[in-house]
C-alpha cells in the first residue's frame, strides 16, 4: 500500500506538478503567522504551545480522515494517502526553475538568472556573477530534492502505519523550523520548532546524502561528508550538500558577491567549478537517487506479499 500510494503521488506530481505559490501553504502560513503573533512573547515554552498548536490539528486531521476512509474501503484509505503525499511534494517546481536558470546562464541572460534565483530563493540576487549563481543554484537544486522530495519520502515510509502523518509532519516541521527557527525570530521562540526539525530530520537527511553518495562518486561523496559538512552554518543542510556536491564533482559553497562585498562560505565538494551544466547534473543525480528508492521499495513490497 506504500509504495503504491507514493508511486501514484510522484506519478501526479511528475504529470501534474502544483502551481507556485501553493495556496495551501498559503494557507497554513497565514495561521502560523497568526498564532506566532499570538503567542511569541520570546519564551522558549511559548515556542513549544505555538508548535503544538500550529502543527497537531492539522495532523490529527489527516490521519482521523485517513482511518475513517481505511474503516469504509483500504481503496479510499490508498487514495487519500497519494492525494496527502502529492500535495506535500514540491520537487518538479524547483527543478522547473533550476532548468531556467541553467538555459539563461547558458545563453549569458544573466538578468533572466537573478531574477529566478531571487524568486527561488527569496533573497536579493542583483550582486551575484555568473559562477556565484550557478554555485547557488544548484546548492538550492540539492536542498529543494531533499526538503521537497526525499524528506517527505522517508517520513511517509517510516509512519507508514499512520498513512500520509509522516508526510505531513516533515512539511509542516520543515516550513516552522526554517520560519521560526530562524535568527528573525524575537528570543527563545523559534528554538523549539528548530530543534524539532533538525530531529525529525535526522534520518532523512543522512539518507539522502548517503543516497547521492551511491547514485554519484561514492568515495568523493563520503570523503566530502566526513571533512567538510561539520563546518557549514546547518549541520544537516551541510550533509546533504557536502555529499551531493562530492556526489557530482563540484565545488559548491565558497565566497558569493553580497552589497558589503564578497560574503565568505565553508567551501564544499571537490573537482570543478559550478556551471550550468552542474544544474542539470544535480536534477539528474536527483531523479537517480528517486528510482534507486523506488526500486528498493518496490522489492520490499513484493517481498512482503510474496511473505
Amino acid at each position: 500500500m506504500t509504495f503504491f500510494s507514493l508511486l501514484a503521488a510522484l506519478l501526479l506530481e511528475h504529470f501534474r506538478p502544483l502551481g507556485h505559490p501553493l495556496p495551501h501553504y498559503q494557507a497554513f502560513w497565514r495561521y502560523a503567522q497568526y498564532i506566532e503573533r499570538q503567542l511569541n512573547t520570546g519564551q522558549y515554552q511559548h515556542g513549544v504551545l505555538a508548535w503544538l498548536v500550529a502543527v497537531l490539528p492539522v495532523l490529527i486531521t489527516v490521519g482521523v480522515v485517513y482511518f475513517l476512509l481505511g474503516a469504509a474501503s483500504p481503496l479510499l484509505a490508498w487514495a487519500w494517502s497519494a492525494l496527502v503525499v502529492y500535495v506535500t511534494l514540491g520537487f518538479k517546481y524547483f527543478s522547473k526553475i533550476s532548468a531556467r536558470i541553467a538555459r539563461a546562464l547558458e545563453a549569458g541572460d544573466l538578468d533572466t538568472a537573478r531574477n529566478a534565483l531571487a524568486e527561488w530563493r527569496g533573497l536579493d540576487a542583483s550582486m551575484l556573477n555568473a559562477d556565484d549563481i550557478a554555485r547557488l543554484a544548484t546548492e538550492r537544486t540539492l536542498e529543494s530534492a531533499h526538503r521537497q522530495m526525499f524528506g517527505v519520502i522517508v517520513c511517509f515510509v517510516l509512519l507508514s502505519p499512520l498513512g500520509p502523518v509522516g508526510a505531513v509532519l516533515y512539511r509542516l516541521a520543515s516550513i516552522l523550523g526554517r520560519k521560526w527557527g530562524s535568527a528573525g525570530s524575537a528570543g527563545q521562540f523559534g528554538e523549539f520548532a528548530a530543534r524539532v526539525y533538525y530531529w525529525i530530520n535526522w534520518i532523512p537527511a543522512r539518507l539522502t546524502a548517503l543516497s547521492f553518495a551511491v547514485a554519484g562518486d561514492f568515495e568523493d561523496a563520503m570523503y566530502c561528508w566526513r571533512t567538510q559538512a561539520q563546518d557549514w552554518p546547518d549541520a544537516s543542510e551541510g550533509i546533504v550538500l557536502a555529499s551531493g556536491a562530492g556526489a557530482l564533482g563540484v565545488r559548491l559553497g565558497l565566497a558569493i558577491s553580497a552589497a558589503g562585498g564578497r560574503l565568505q562560505r565553508p567551501e564544499l565538494g571537490l573537482g570543478d567549478s559550478a556551471d550550468a551544466q552542474y544544474l542539470g547534473s544535480a536534477v539528474s543525480l536527483s531523479w537517480r537517487v528517486l528510482g534507486l528508492w523506488l526500486l528498493t521499495l518496490l522489492l520490499i513490497t513484493l517481498a512482503k506479499l510474496a511473505g
